[in-house]
C-alpha cells in the first residue's frame, strides 16, 4: 500500500509543478510621464487637448480619481520602485545624490525579475547613477535612458545603455518608445514574461518637441485655463501641452504593438505621472502645481487596464498612491515579493476587481523635505495646519481647522506620529558618499552634477542635472567627490571634456587619499552649445554640447572613504577644459 501512496502523492506533486509552469504570468507595461499634471489628459476634462490613447486606457479599465505621487519627481520614483514612502528610502531631494534611495532597498524589478520575468527600463531614472543605485543593480537586465533628474537636449542626445554611452536616435520620448517595443517584441519571441517600465522625460522641461505637435499649439485658441490664467506663461504652457500629445501617440504606439503581437489580454498596463504640472495651466481648479503638498502638486492621473481581466469602464474614489503600484502589481500577477523591509503600500486589486465593501479609511502622506501634508478620503491637512474638506472645497479655498478641530486634532497626531515613524533620529541630513566599484562594478560614472567645485570654476546652470563645469582657471582650483572606493583595484581614469586649440596642453591629476595620477589635454574639442535653436520656451537648464572623453591614464584606489579631487597642475593657456564626466573602469 506505502508504494501506491507515494507513487500517487509522486504524481500529484509532478503534475501540480506541471500546472505552475503552465501557469502564465501577465506581461507588466509602466507608463510614468514627467511633470504632467491631472489635468493634462483629456479624459479629466481638459479640451486643450487630445490624448485618445490614454483615454482608451479609462475605457478599457480602471480608473483612480484621487491618486498620490511626489511633489517633484525622485520622490516618486522610489515610492513606486520600492512600495514605500520616498522619506524612508534615503530620497529627500532631486539632485548632488539625494534622488537616490538606500544601497539595500528593493525595488518591483527585482521581484518580477526573481518571478523569471525580463526587465527592462527606458526613460527617466533618476534614482542615483552609481552603483548599487543604477537601474542595472536595481533589477532591471535592460536599460535605455538617462539617470539624472533631467536632459538638457531632446534630439539624439547622450543617453546610458547598460552603463555605455550611446547617441540617442531621434526625438526622446519616440526613441524610447522604440526601444522599449524592440525589447517586448524580444521576449514576445523568448516566449518570456516582461515587465516594461517606460518613466518617460516629457513634459518635464526644456521645452522642445517636434515641429508636428508645436504647430498644434503654436497659434491655438485655448479655452481653458489655470484658476489665475495672469500666472501663465503661453509659450510654455503650449509646449507642454504638445508635449503630452506626443507622449500620448507613443503611449498608442505600444498598445497598437501589443495588440500585434497577441498578448493584449496578457498584459497589465498602467499610466501615471510623477508629480503636478510643471506650470500654471489647468488643473480642475486644484490648488499648487510642481513643488506643492496642495491636490494639484501631488494628484496624478492613474488608471490600470487588464484586458479580459478586470473590470472595463471602473472609477474608484478612494485615495490610492504610487507606494501601492509595488504590491498591487505582484498581486495581480501572482508573484512573490521577498522585499527586506516592510513596505508602506497596500494591493489596490479589491478596488480594481470591485470587492471593497470592508476598504478601510486610509491616509496617504505627501511629503518634501520636512513638511508634510495628509490626505484622506475626505479631509486634506495642509503642510501649515489648515484643513480643507476635498468633498466640498475641492479648491482649497475654505479653511476649516477652526470648525472641524477634532478631524484637525486627529490628522496632527496623524502627521506627528508619521514624521516619527520615518525619521525616528530626527530629519536626517544626507551624508552618503559616493560610491566606486560598489559590488564589484565595472564601471562607475561620477558627473559633474554629483561633484562641488572650487575656486573661481562656475556651474553651466543652477541645476545641477545636465550641468557641467567652466571657467576652470587656476591651479587653485578643484572639483571634488565624496567618494567611497568599496572595491579596491586599479582603475582607468577617463574624462569627458571640451577644450578650444589655443588652450590645449594643460596637466590635470586625479587624486584619493595617497594615490594620484597625472595626465594631459592633448586634443583641442570645442564644439558648440547646442539646444537654444529647439526650444520653444526659455529654459533654465544648462544648454549642451558634444563632450569628449579622454582617457588620463590608470589610478590604484584603495577601499575607504575619502575625497576624489581633480585639480590642474599647469595650465598653459586660459582654462584647463570645460568638465561634464569622470569615468573609472576597474581594469583588475
Amino acid at each position: 500500500m506505502k508504494p501506491i501512496l507515494t507513487l500517487g502523492l509522486l504524481v500529484c506533486l509532478l503534475t501540480g509543478n506541471l500546472l505552475a509552469n503552465d501557469q502564465k504570468h501577465p506581461n507588466i507595461v509602466v507608463f510614468l510621464a514627467d511633470d504632467q499634471g491631472w489635468g493634462d489628459v483629456s479624459h479629466n476634462g481638459n479640451t486643450n487637448l487630445h490624448t485618445p490613447n490614454i483615454d482608451s486606457l479609462v475605457k478599457e479599465g480602471v480608473r483612480f480619481n484621487h491618486f498620490y505621487v511626489g511633489a517633484v519627481c525622485a520622490p516618486t520614483r522610489a515610492a513606486f520602485l520600492t512600495g514605500r514612502y520616498h522619506a524612508r528610502t534615503g530620497t529627500t531631494g532631486v539632485s548632488k545624490g539625494e534622488e537616490r534611495f538606500n544601497s539595500d532597498e528593493y525595488t518591483v524589478a527585482q521581484a518580477f525579475k526573481a518571478a523569471g520575468y525580463a526587465t527592462g527600463a527606458f526613460g527617466k531614472w533618476h534614482n542615483g547613477t552609481q552603483y548599487p543605485n543604477h537601474p542595472n543593480a536595481k533589477g532591471f537586465d535592460e536599460y535605455y535612458g538617462f539617470t539624472s533628474g533631467h536632459w538638457g537636449h531632446y534630439f539624439s542626445p547622450m543617453l546610458d545603455h547598460n552603463g555605455t554611452f550611446v547617441k540617442g536616435e531621434g526625438y526622446i520620448t519616440d526613441d524610447l518608445t522604440s526601444k522599449a517595443i524592440a525589447f517586448m517584441d524580444q521576449q514576445v519571441k523568448r516566449d518570456k514574461p516582461f515587465f516594461t517600465y517606460l518613466p518617460y522625460c516629457t513634459p518635464h522641461s526644456p521645452m522642445q518637441v517636434p515641429d508636428e505637435y508645436w504647430d498644434r499649439f503654436a497659434d491655438k485658441k485655448l479655452k481653458m485655463h489655470h484658476r489665475d490664467p495672469e500666472k501663465e506663461q503661453s509659450d510654455h504652457l503650449r509646449a507642454a501641452l504638445a508635449m503630452c500629445e506626443n507622449v500620448d501617440w507613443n503611449v498608442g504606439r505600444v498598445l497598437k504593438k501589443l495588440n500585434q503581437l497577441g498578448i493584449e489580454d496578457e498584459t497589465i498596463v498602467l499610466y501615471f505621472s510623477d508629480n503636478g504640472p510643471n506650470g500654471f495651466r489647468w488643473n480642475g481648479d486644484m490648488k499648487g502645481k510642481k513643488g506643492s503638498l496642495d491636490e494639484g502638486g501631488v494628484r496624478s492621473p492613474f488608471v490600470i487596464r487588464w484586458t479580459g481581466h478586470i473590470p472595463a469602464g471602473r472609477q474608484v474614489n478612494q485615495v490610492a498612491g504610487a507606494i501601492d503600484l509595488l504590491p498591487t502589481l505582484t498581486d495581480l500577477a501572482g508573484i512573490k515579493r521577498p522585499e527586506p523591509k516592510p513596505i508602506d503600500g497596500v494591493s489596490l486589486k479589491p478596488l480594481i476587481m470591485g470587492d471593497a465593501n470592508s476598504w478601510p479609511n486610509r491616509m496617504i502622506f505627501s511629503s518634501l523635505r520636512q513638511r508634510v501634508s495628509v490626505r484622506t478620503d475626505q479631509y486634506r491637512l495642509s503642510e501649515k495646519g489648515q484643513l480643507y474638506d476635498m468633498t466640498q472645497d475641492p479648491g482649497q479655498r475654505k479653511d476649516i481647522a477652526g470648525e472641524r478641530p477634532e478631524v484637525t486634532q486627529k490628522l496632527k497626531q496623524a502627521v506627528k506620529d508619521w514624521k516619527s515613524s520615518v525619521w525616528p533620529h530626527g530629519y536626517p541630513q544626507d551624508s552618503r558618499p559616493f560610491l566606486i566599484g560598489y559590488g564589484g562594478a565595472k564601471s562607475t560614472q561620477l558627473p559633474a552634477r554629483d561633484a562641488i567645485s572650487y575656486g573661481e570654476i562656475k556651474r553651466s546652470s543652477r541645476h545641477p542635472n545636465c550641468s557641467f563645469f567652466y571657467n576652470w582657471t587656476s591651479p587653485q582650483d578643484s572639483i571634488i567627490w565624496d567618494a567611497e572606493v568599496d572595491q579596491a583595484g586599479t582603475y582607468e581614469a577617463i574624462v569627458y571634456y571640451t577644450c578650444p586649440a589655443d588652450d590645449v596642453g594643460s596637466t590635470v591629476e586625479l587624486r584619493f587619499k595617497d594615490s594620484h595620477l597625472t595626465g594631459k589635454i592633448t586634443e583641442a574639442h570645442d564644439p558648440p552649445l547646442v539646444g537654444a535653436e529647439q526650444d520653444r520656451a526659455q529654459r533654465s537648464e544648462s544648454l549642451v554640447k558634444d563632450f569628449q572623453p579622454l582617457v588620463l591614464g590608470n589610478i590604484q584606489l584603495p577601499k575607504g572613504t575619502g575625497e576624489l579631487t581633480l585639480r590642474a597642475l599647469e595650465i598653459p593657456g586660459k582654462q584647463v577644459m570645460d568638465f561634464r564626466l569622470l569615468i573609472l573602469n576597474r581594469i583588475d
